[in-house]
């Protein structure tokens, strides 16, 4: 999601040694979507390319197309695969994650999506240095974005190595590491080949082949009952230890009282972190006009929402007709939930088919975090911090080239390093940042008038490292079983919950609030142009570049 589920169970380097499927047929369908979507990347988006062309595609999408796009970007191979495991072998528990990144949506399109689109160009940063002081406030924007897509760009390409190996049926640890440097090389090559353009066609061939996929699969696993949904939940629970258990609430997060704490605070993450993740706000900035803004959101709403439902039947139908026994002991654990249900259904040929889905949507998801990293680091540092805003525009997208590939190779080693590690810390910790840094800054310049810098660091800064450190001090790093750290006499855990939301989210806001109370700081003047513009989209005309 761009969400990764490849968390919800560790992929183990012993698990690798299991072939699924046929290998040739998965790279045959791995090169040809490859070399499809390079061809439509070279012919809709080769070329030189302005800033605004390269960040943005010089925002020359419609609602539909960039709702579309969103989704893409959004519904990673990890989302699939992930919550289809969580739902069969958690049921509605593992529906809840569904819940949460639909609701998000929400967030964004009521609260954010319009009025960012309307006062911002390229990155989060412009948005937030509009009213405030420009060097101190980019550095801090800049430095969480990246945190934040760093941690999610690793979470995708360890999860990618493990994912595509098993697929391929690799079992040499270097063919693995392999695997991770070619999706790190072929996502580079869409960056520096499409920009933003070709990565949002790449998003939209995907989004279209992941619903399709799914539908066929939905529609496939209802005819095996006669299109009686009550039936295929009884066949679930039939082939379920957890009987009926498997269609109440409480299977996975009702154990203790801390369990569901721990929920409330991954909920609040999920919730309010979406709004907050950088590849996800430039793609606000896609688009014309704000209207289009909003239309996009709506889109993606839509889309986002019917395949989330799709996956319910997915889940269950893999409960049903596979088994929670095959599932657990299969490479990947949950994560295989669905590639067992396609080959149970379609032998080879299927499993195929969903194999090289899974590859496209890992390409799509970490080529729109590369080119908004990328953007960040060109235009909020190069640009406003290092040449103090006299960076010519193609200078910036050259500097952007070079960030690409050096992204792309700082994506590869870390994925390398995380692979076979329990990589859940990083995706909480991408969106619990998201959460606690971005969105309070975002919300209260969009909002509060008094709101000045020392709120934005302070905010910023602070919700940045109590997400690090919380996260460093739970049971997600050591003192579980579960743990990043193994060694169970390790274990340096004093924070009990696996994702800091509850905490951090509200002390982001809490510390943005207290620096602005505590500063003499005020601008009215420019107070006043953010409500007119942010309204009403005065002026944005004049910043896009064409």
């Amino acid at each position: 999601m761009s969400t990764s589920f490849a968390s919800l169970v560790p992929v183990t380097a012993a698990a690798e040694s299991v072939q699924v499927g046929s290998p040739a047929l998965n790279i045959a369908v791995f090169a040809g979507f490859v070399l499809f979507t390079l061809t439509i990347v070279i012919r809709v988006a080769g070329g030189k390319k302005t800033a605004a062309q390269y960040y943005t595609g010089g925002a020359s999408f419609s609602g539909r197309q960039n709702g579309l796009a969103i989704a893409g970007d959004y519904l990673s191979a990890a989302s699939f695969l992930g919550i289809a495991g969580a739902i069969a072998l958690q049921g509605y528990d593992g529906f809840l994650y569904s819940v949460g990144f639909l609701v998000a949506w929400l967030v964004a399109l009521l609260l954010t999506a319009e009025l960012m689109r309307n006062i911002g160009r390229f990155t989060l940063a412009d948005v937030l240095s509009y009213r405030l002081k420009q060097r101190p406030v980019r550095i801090a924007a800049a430095t969480s974005s990246l945190a934040v897509s760093f941690f999610y760009l690793l979470a995708q390409m360890a999860g990618a190595g493990g994912l595509v190996a098993l697929l391929l049926g690799l079992n040499s640890l270097w063919a693995q590491y392999l695997v991770i440097a070619v999706v790190g090389a072929v996502m580079i090559g869409y960056v520096l080949i499409g920009g933003m353009k070709g990565t949002t066609w790449v998003q939209m061939i995907k989004a279209v082949l992941l619903i399709g996929a799914t539908t066929i699969i939905t529609v496939w696993v209802l005819g095996k009952y006669g299109f009686n949904l009550s039936g295929l939940l009884q066949g679930a629970v039939d082939n379920s230890p957890d009987g009926a258990a498997l269609l109440d609430p409480g299977l996975r997060y009702g154990g203790s009282t801390l369990s569901k704490i721990d929920f409330i605070s991954l909920s609040m993450a999920l919730v309010f972190g979406t709004a907050g993740l950088p590849h996800v706000l430039i793609r606000f900035y896609t688009v014309p006009t704000s209207k289009q803004a909003r239309k996009s959101v709506e889109w993606a709403i839509w889309l986002i929402g019917g395949f989330y439902l799709l996956t319910l039947v997915v889940g269950y139908g893999a409960a049903a007709l596979v088994g929670p026994d095959a599932i657990n002991a299969a490479p990947g654990g949950a994560n295989s939930a669905a590639p067992l249900l396609a080959f149970e259904l379609g032998g080879s040929w299927m499993l195929g088919i969903i194999s090289g889905i899974a590859f496209a949507t890992i390409l799509a998801v970490v080529a729109g975090l590369t080119i908004a990293s990328s953007a960040t680091f060109a235009h909020d540092l190069y640009n406003y911090v290092f040449r103090n805003g006299q960076a010519t525009p193609d200078e910036e997208v050259r500097v952007a080239r070079w960030a690409a590939v050096g992204i792309g190779v700082v994506a590869i080693v870390g994925g390398i390093l995380a692979y076979g590690q329990n990589i859940a810390f990083l995706v909480a910790l991408a969106f619990a940042v998201a959460a606690s840094a971005n969105l309070p800054t975002i919300l209260y310049s969009l909002f509060w008038s008094r709101f000045n810098t020392r709120g934005a660091l302070w905010s910023i800064y602070g919700g940045l490292a109590s997400s690090l450190l919380l996260i460093a001090f739970s049971p997600v790093v050591s003192g579980s079983e579960t743990s990043m750290i193994t060694n169970p006499d390790v274990d340096f855990s004093f924070f009990p919950l696996a994702n800091p939301g509850i905490i951090s989210i509200p002390l982001g806001f809490f510390l943005g609030w207290l620096g602005t109370v505590t500063d003499k700081e005020s601008n009215p003047q420019k107070w006043a142009e953010v409500e007119v513009k942010s309204l009403t989209g005065h002026g944005v005309a004049e910043s896009i570049e064409h």
